[in-house]
């Protein structure tokens, strides 16, 4: 627990406390800019590095690319956490942003996989692995410096402008992303354009670098160092005694899993979903996730001063609670609004395939050998995941050709054991034409139309998911800082922050694609969010103390 500080010598705290705040806060805003991007343009990427596989396939890459820096976040919490408690909070994240800017800016001059091949992807995966391992300590780095600024009573407050980085950064990225797609053709953004904001992102690294350099080591690791207190063996210390990794699985399982499953719920996911499921175009998906995260950044703040005042625990609970009773509706009405005429299609038309269940693949190849035309099975359900279209799967007897029901509409896939090379492929094509065709007449659009598109009730929507996230994530940094003792502070935290949000959050939206994929239940995927939400809430009530009234220097 956060009481070991006692042999700190009593100093005052000699730096300007906005300062401190501010320094803090804007550096992680372009951090998280930068880690960002990837998941704005995971559709370009998936065009330029993933080209070797099918369109489905390749956008599940472009997702596991995004979540390859989120896979890595653990381990850089482990480096950067011991160095932190041993070094010094202040040079630990000038190294982290150095790192995590310098991969960034990689990516805009990388050639695409037409001009080398396989090597594209491995490369892009290893400046992925980079990023995501210098963000690994920047958090941690940024959260306990500002908390061990802040006074008594209001850490909460403090440390809540850093929890609205993440949502500016993801801001200034899309508002780059939806300026340069409005200003420029598709074409020309999709061969070049796309590469603009990593390349820009040179010039925030110098302004982040510039900023951080102007602040002073913080003064409770300062009179640590002077004490002699700091520990020695911080990852012994935190992971080897039980005492302190209890603390640390409560942690992960009662306030940060919920936290991370809630918050990509509320910005990424929902950027894919309107995307790849409700088929809006990407300015104005860009643009309406922009628009609802720049709405809720102030509740950020509010439930940081709020929980000063009345704890963390129960307002981060009560978000996970209502975040399981919400989800399932709140989705299929965001894709209501979003595409009120494919809402209707599926309700009035729904879409079945019915198949021997043996003959159907799960729609995803990494390394692009399956062209899924080996069963009639796998011919239906590729067209109809390449198109978003949700369905229903009924089992048939073995043997039987797949047939796609269509509302009161039925078409038998053409059966490939008995077909080979140029006639195989026309009869699939005409299968396709004449599913497209029944799908039409149903009224499912191969995209959202702009005007129907209710711009309203999306942003709506997506600021309940906010004010979720706001919830959860306002109150976190403080929470976590008031959990461990001073000595081990940075190394206790980040672990399970970054198991968290890189593992269990960062893999949020490939599992729930996967699982779309792999069901033709477009809303499977919300699953994930929901069974994690629920396990947060039940472990941080009853096992989660409250912290706000501790003493982080007692």
């Amino acid at each position: 627990m956060a009481t070991d500080s006692e042999t700190l010598p009593a100093e005052g705290k000699g730096q300007n406390e906005t300062l401190v705040i501010a320094a803090s806060s804007l550096g992680t805003v372009f951090e998280w800019y930068d880690f960002y991007l990837y998941g704005l343009l995971a559709s370009a990427i998936s065009m330029h590095f993933f080209a070797g596989v099918n369109e489905t396939t390749g956008f599940i890459l472009a997702l596991m690319a995004f979540a390859a820096g989120f896979a890595i976040r653990p381990f850089g919490a482990l480096v950067f956490g011991r160095v932190g408690d041993i070094v010094g909070r202040k040079n630990t994240f000038l190294v982290t942003m150095a790192i995590m800017g310098l991969s960034t800016f990689a990516v805009g001059f990388l050639p695409s996989y037409d001009t080398i091949g396989i090597a594209a992807p491995i490369i892009l995966m290893l400046l992925r692995l980079l990023q995501g391992l210098a963000i690994g300590g920047e958090y941690g780095g940024a959260a306990v410096y500002i908390a061990e600024h802040a006074p008594p009573g209001k850490r909460g407050f403090y440390t809540s402008f850093i929890q609205t980085t993440a949502m500016i950064g993801l801001i200034l990225a899309s508002t780059f992303v939806v300026s340069l797609r409005l200003f420029m053709d598709a074409d020309s953004f999709n061969a070049w354009g796309w590469r603009l904001p990593f390349i820009f992102s040179i010039v925030l690294l110098s302004i982040a670098l510039w900023i951080r350099l102007q602040l002073e080591e913080s003064p409770v690791f300062q009179r640590m160092k002077q004490a002699g207190a700091t520990s020695k063996a911080p990852l012994k210390e935190a992971f080897g005694e039980w005492r302190n990794l209890k603390i640390v699985l409560i942690a992960l399982f009662g306030a940060v899993a919920g936290q991370a499953v809630i918050g990509f719920a509320a910005h990424l996911y929902p950027l894919f979903y309107l995307e790849k499921i409700a088929k809006v175009d990407g300015a104005t998906s860009n643009f309406l996730v922009a628009t609802a995260l720049l709405i809720i950044i102030p509740s950020f703040v509010f439930f940081g001063w709020l929980s000063d005042r009345i704890g963390r625990k129960p307002i981060m609970m009560t978000a996970c609670v209502i975040a399981v009773f919400t989800y399932f509706p709140l989705y299929k009405a965001l894709v209501a609004a979003a595409n009120p005429a494919m809402a209707a299609a599926v309700e009035h038309a729904p879409v079945q395939v019915v198949a021997d269940p043996r003959e159907c693949s799960f729609q995803f190849d990494p390394i692009g050998k399956n062209s899924f035309d080996r069963t009639s099975c796998d011919i239906v359900k590729a067209y109809l995941a390449r198109g978003g279209i949700n369905y229903a799967n009924i089992d048939a007897a073995p043997g039987t050709v797949a047939t796609v029901r269509i509302g009161e509409e039925s078409h038998t896939a053409p059966d490939p054991a008995k077909l080979k090379g140029e006639a195989k492929a026309q009869a699939i094509a005409a299968f396709q034409e004449e599913v497209h065709a029944g799908l039409s007449r149903a009224g499912y659009p191969a995209a959202a139309d702009p005007a129907a598109v209710d711009k309203g009730r999306v942003i709506a929507i997506l600021c309940v998911f906010g004010l979720l996230a706001t919830m959860v994530y306002g109150p976190l940094a403080a929470l976590l800082v008031e959990l461990f003792p001073a000595r081990i502070r940075y190394t206790s935290l980040s672990l399970p922050y970054h198991i968290g949000n890189g593992w269990i959050g960062g893999f949020m939206p490939t599992i729930g694609f996967a699982m779309v994929a792999a069901t033709g239940n477009i809303y499977q995927g919300l699953w994930y969010a929901v069974v994690i939400a629920a396990i947060t809430a039940v472990v941080g009530i009853f096992f989660l103390p409250e912290t706000y009234k501790r003493d982080i220097e007692a």
